[in-house]
């Protein structure tokens, strides 16, 4: 897989899903994650077969320089009973959560920025009172993560139609 692919599974995982496998561990991160985080990083965007949804560059980058720069306190909320939960649930879940966003993604008029703000946050609203209770600490990073990025893409857009989508999700879930 390339860089750019494993760049983009990664950056779609933080952008998409609620409690989902956020934090690749930083370089200052004395402990390596759990088992089942490192499966959670290297599996989940799998479970998610997405065809037509799409993360527009600047937001993967975006939120690519949240998750990097997570505190160690932040990765402190990927356990091995989260990040199994997590799987657990990717696994079960996945395919219908992919098939929303691709309706979500191809129903939405605009630009890619618009689609994709639209059809994350809807499909993130529907599907985040489903995720297990053992998530929600890793919840509460996901949206950190989200609502960092999404006001830095707000500040950072040149097209008012992108300033415009990313500023109405910017709040999250």
């Amino acid at each position: 897989m390339s860089l750019t692919r494993t760049v983009r599974r990664t950056v779609l995982t933080a952008a998409l899903l609620s409690a989902s496998v956020l934090a690749a561990p930083s370089s200052a991160q004395a402990a390596p994650l759990p088992p089942a985080c490192q499966e959670a990083l290297l599996e989940t965007l799998d479970k998610f077969p997405v065809v037509d949804f799409t993360v527009p560059d600047k937001a993967q980058n975006a939120l690519m320089a949240e998750v990097l720069g997570l505190s160690d306190a932040d990765q402190a909320a990927f356990t091995q009973a989260a990040c199994t939960s997590w799987n657990d649930w990717a696994t079960k879940n996945g395919p219908a959560v992919a098939t929303d966003l691709d309706t979500r993604y191809r129903n939405t008029a605009g630009m890619p920025c618009v689609k994709f703000a639209a059809s994350s946050i809807e499909t993130i609203k529907q599907y985040a009172p489903n995720v297990p209770a053992q998530t929600r600490e890793l919840e509460k990073v996901a949206k950190k993560v989200w609502q960092n990025a999404m006001q830095k893409l707000v500040a950072e857009a040149t097209n008012a139609n992108c300033r415009t989508a990313y500023d109405g999700v910017k709040a999250g879930w």
